[in-house]
């Protein structure tokens, strides 16, 4: 399943052109943008099928009203843009006229976390998983390379229903085999181990492959867990995982309250009480910077977080 890392792609090109292939075998399929198809490369499907996209300009809650009202005529709608404004500014629209209806949206949303860089603070949603995940009935899935993320908008275009599916602004080293890979509701463990348990998604799954090595040459045994889609939570693996290593390492380019970590705190907290410790964001904004630069300075590669597992280990029951 697993590559070398050494490609690396754009997970919103593939995003782009996933909906010019989907576009052609299902006209069913629309897609609405707030005036950045350029960024989140809807632009693809607005050249190829200039009658089904639809530029509803700076106005995102009305652009996810106008989807709503597309799906309840039976057309499967999706609606892209920044994941601040997404999760944010159209909040109220996503809770009432898309979760609670249930109508089969797809909210593909690019540009979240730290990695957004240097448009800063304002720019970088830090708790857009928390904001999709207490919506009832919101799938919320976040794909960690463009071979995920083809897989992805395929699987959410075929199943109705309400999605959040982030996608990172910056290109990223592809993780999985094209030719292998097959995406579910589930997490899947990418490396096997005994010590302790790595869970992650998005950006940061290429960094806890990473770790895993630094800490075998430590002679520590640790599990890598992929876990794209944080709700539903994929309990049954993750409690399987954590109950065989002792302790979990939740690692995500999100903040540490309500995204991964959170989830599996309740889950573990509820089914198995173990030493847990949620590297991401604290409660904090984050600041204007190259995306690399932020997620070092945040903490959010395997040569700052490694010490988080170390410590983690050093607290197992």
């Amino acid at each position: 399943m697993l590559t070398d890392n050494k490609v690396i792609s754009s997970l919103r090109k593939a995003y782009g052109e996933t909906l010019v292939e989907l576009g052609k075998e299902n006209p069913a399929i629309v897609v609405l943008d707030a005036d950045l198809s350029g960024s989140t490369q809807t632009s693809q499907f607005a050249k190829a099928f200039p009658d089904r996209f639809f530029n509803m300009g700076i106005a995102e809650q009305d652009a996810i009203g106008t989807a709503a009202g597309l799906a309840s005529t039976g057309k499967i709608a999706f609606i892209s843009t920044f994941a601040v404004f997404a999760s944010g500014r159209a909040w109220d629209q996503v809770r009432c006229s898309v979760a609670y209806p249930s109508y089969n949206v797809k909210i593909v949303a690019t540009h979240g976390g730290i990695t957004v860089g240097e448009d800063g603070a304002s720019h970088q949603a830090l708790e857009d998983i928390s904001l999709m995940r207490s919506l009832p009935g919101m799938t919320v899935i976040v794909p960690a390379d463009s071979v995920e993320t083809r897989a992805v908008i395929k699987y959410v275009a075929a199943n109705k229903g309400p999605y959040y599916v982030r996608v990172a602004r910056p290109n990223l080293p592809e993780v999985f085999d094209a030719d292998k890979y097959k995406f579910n509701l589930k997490a899947k463990v990418l490396v096997e181990g005994t010590d302790l348990t790595i869970a992650t998604y998005g950006e940061t799954v290429v960094e806890a492959l990473k770790c895993a090595k630094m800490l075998k040459e430590k002679g520590i045994s640790a599990e890598v867990i992929n876990v794209p889609v944080i709700k539903p939570l994929d309990e049954k693996t993750i409690l399987e995982s954590a109950r065989k290593t002792g302790a979990v390492l939740a690692v995500e380019n999100h903040s540490i309250i309500g995204g991964l970590g959170s989830s599996i705190c309740e889950l573990l907290g509820e089914n198995q009480p173990l030493p847990v410790k949620r590297v991401g964001m604290q409660d904090r904004f984050g600041e204007s910077g190259r995306d690399t630069e932020l997620m070092k300075e945040f903490g959010l590669v395997a040569e700052k977080f490694i010490d988080d597992a170390l410590k983690l280990i050093n607290k197992k029951i």
